[in-house]
């Protein structure tokens, strides 16, 4: 008398047969309508249902996907058009005085912000431009140290001693800013730009525009700064 072996088939070994023989449901039709699959409310579903279920998930997916990449693309050509503006109102000026005037107005109106610093670490008590000017001496220059050593931008909320320095009377006024350092071969200093919300410039904010706009401000600087 032969014994006959009773072979048990495992979820896994019919997860890899239906993966590597994805058309055998064409010649089974009538499994789908046998088959039901659990759902979170209880009943059971078609298999059919059950896809439909997924790929309409699949698809939800990818459009919010798709519209969060169209998000990011218009904000980069938004910001792209704000530096544009910037270059050109730096280079049409004539003068540091002019500089400084177009500085103001585009940061303030192209990027929303509410107060703009320029300060230059230089010796240079005739400029007309009043505040400036700041002398390398300075004891209030320290309250930057970590920011010149690392050479990057930082953005959140100033120290008090920093607000004062930057933003003057309007220090208390500042909740959020963004602070630039200026360091070139003839120049050295801070652009800054504040807010009076507090998450306008926060600490996770990117830094790419931030710097870029470091280097177009300080380029235009060093060749009208004597």
């Amino acid at each position: 008398m032969n014994n006959k072996v009773k072979s048990e088939v495992n979820s896994e070994q019919v997860e890899k047969f239906l993966q590597q023989n994805p058309e055998f449901f064409h010649d089974h039709l009538d499994l789908l309508e046998q088959i039901s699959i659990p759902h979170p409310s209880g009943s059971a579903i078609s298999l059919i249902s059950k896809q439909l279920e997924i790929f309409r998930s699949r698809h939800h997916e990818q459009e919010n996907q798709l519209n969060s990449l169209i998000d990011i693309a218009r904000e980069n050509d938004t910001s792209f058009n704000r530096m544009h503006e910037l270059t050109l109102s730096l280079l049409e000026a004539d003068s540091l005085e002019n500089v400084v005037a177009n500085l103001d107005q585009v940061i303030k109106e192209c990027f929303l912000t509410d107060f703009v610093s320029l300060k230059i670490f230089k010796e240079n008590p005739e400029s007309a431009i009043a505040n400036l000017f700041v002398p390398p001496e300075d004891p209030a220059i320290k309250y930057f140290e970590t920011l010149f050593k690392k050479n990057q931008p930082t953005c959140g909320h100033p120290t008090l001693e920093q607000a004062n320095f930057l933003f003057g009377d309007a220090a208390l006024e500042v909740k959020s800013c963004a602070i630039v350092p200026l360091i070139f071969t003839d120049l050295k200093g801070i652009f800054a730009v504040g807010s009076l919300q507090k998450g306008r410039f926060h600490y996770s904010m990117g830094n790419l525009f931030l710097t870029q706009i470091g280097e177009i401000i300080g380029t235009r600087l060093v060749s009208l700064v004597k």
